[in-house]
């Protein structure tokens, strides 16, 4: 027995020893030059006395086809000294934050419009007073109508305020909660009715805009689904017909939400295609591989989705159904912790839809990461220039809207 201890001990050092010795070699290889990168997951790093390069890959695991990897490291969980490097080169460069960033700002219109016709030609007309204050009215001569400019516009309170119980609902508070700290800090008297009322409204039209953002990430997709409790009412012969099934598609690296769709209490192919397309439509780009679990109904959807079938397989399906050592679905699984914490206070939901598109929107532009800081949308080169982040979504997507209603 102790000889057996004996032994593995001394085969422990003998891998540290290897290890450090890749490594030490992965530093001086870095030193030659920067590995080139073909795609998001493959890259070709230069051998460290010859003119020759490795491919090194990332799929459900590292990869390389040095002769090194493929008798000594292959299957054992080792890695060489290309693969060494690629993980150095990641954690001192992170090429993922370095990405041209597209800023999304919000500018406040230079010229006054009529909210009813349009027009410039408008005068000052006196003061309003509010529960927030005086605010100016202006008076349209063409349409001769008085109305005080906001972005917003007949609410009781303004922009701010919206974003702000939008803030505090999606990280847990409930909507009478909001509405007593409207009162004891603000001194307003806005029912909880209302705080509904502008959540679901502009939950819906932030989540809108935000499809319009691609983050064109072509790299691992997650795919599982949740049951969501709802109001529909109990039934005791079968005891999951209170809870609706919500699908999530989340991008590995980044954590990007492409997609959160709603099927009711059905969990069919129909159902799969459904997310897989959305998840297609918010990316702009086909992924080199979707993980799943064991629902035969994702084979059917990836496939419809995107033409997977015959020699023209563009995407590579994994299941974790036996593999679980060598691939997870740990990205998604943690999402939907999150999302379940969520709905845990709120005893049930009606519009489970609308509340899983402003989770969405929550999580990938709001919500930052606890190790670095940044959000999904941070990550995948979508950064919003502003501190008030849901004031600059909110803005964003009313101009968006306007814009569209011109246009028609």
């Amino acid at each position: 027995m102790r000889q057996q201890i004996n032994s593995n001990i001394t085969k422990n050092n003998q891998l540290k020893s290897f290890s450090n010795i890749r490594e030490q070699r992965a530093r001086q290889i870095l030193e030659k030059g920067n590995p080139e990168i073909l795609e998001d997951n493959t890259y070709l790093v230069p051998s460290q006395y010859s003119d020759k390069k490795y491919l090194v890959s990332f799929y459900d695991s590292f990869s390389c086809n040095c002769p090194d990897f493929q008798h000594h490291c292959k299957g054992k969980g080792l890695y060489c000294k290309h693969i060494k490097t690629i993980l150095l080169f990641k954690k001192l460069k992170n090429p993922s934050l370095e990405l041209n960033k597209e800023i999304i700002t919000f500018e406040v219109p230079k010229k006054n419009l009529c909210i009813y016709c349009n027009s410039e030609d408008l005068i000052k007309s006196g003061m309003r007073k509010t529960q927030l204050g005086k605010k100016q009215r202006y008076e349209c001569k063409k349409c001769k109508k008085r109305f005080v400019l906001s972005p917003i516009p007949k609410i009781k309170g303004n922009e701010k305020l919206v974003c702000l119980a939008m803030d505090c609902y999606y990280k847990g508070l409930s909507y009478r909660d909001i509405s007593d700290q409207f009162k004891q800090f603000y001194g307003l008297s806005i029912s909880h009715e209302t705080v509904r009322n502008w959540v679901l409204r502009f939950s819906k039209v932030i989540e809108k805009y935000s499809k319009t953002l691609h983050p064109k990430i072509k790299g691992n997709w997650n795919a599982d689904e949740t049951l969501i409790l709802t109001k529909r009412g109990k039934d005791k012969k079968n005891p999951n017909t209170e809870f609706d099934y919500l699908w999530n598609v989340i991008e590995n690296k980044s954590k990007f939400l492409l997609a959160s769709v709603n099927s009711g209490r059905s969990r069919n192919k129909k159902d799969a295609q459904k997310v897989m397309t959305e998840a297609l439509k918010q990316n702009g780009k086909i992924p080199f591989q979707i993980i799943t679990d064991k629902n035969p109904s994702y084979q059917d959807g990836i496939r419809k989705t995107f033409r997977n079938w015959g020699k023209e397989r563009k995407v590579k399906h994994t299941s974790i159904l036996g593999r679980r050592k060598e691939v997870n679905n740990n990205a998604i699984e943690s999402h939907h912790t999150q999302q379940k914490e969520f709905h845990k206070i709120k005893r049930g939901v009606k519009e489970t839809q609308t509340y899983a598109d402003g989770f969405k929107v929550f999580h990938n532009f709001i919500r930052k990461n606890v190790k670095d800081k940044t959000t999904p949308a941070e990550k995948c080169g979508i950064g919003i220039n502003n501190i008030n982040k849901w004031e600059n979504l909110l803005l964003n997507s009313i101009e968006n809207v306007q814009k569209k209603s011109n246009c028609i």
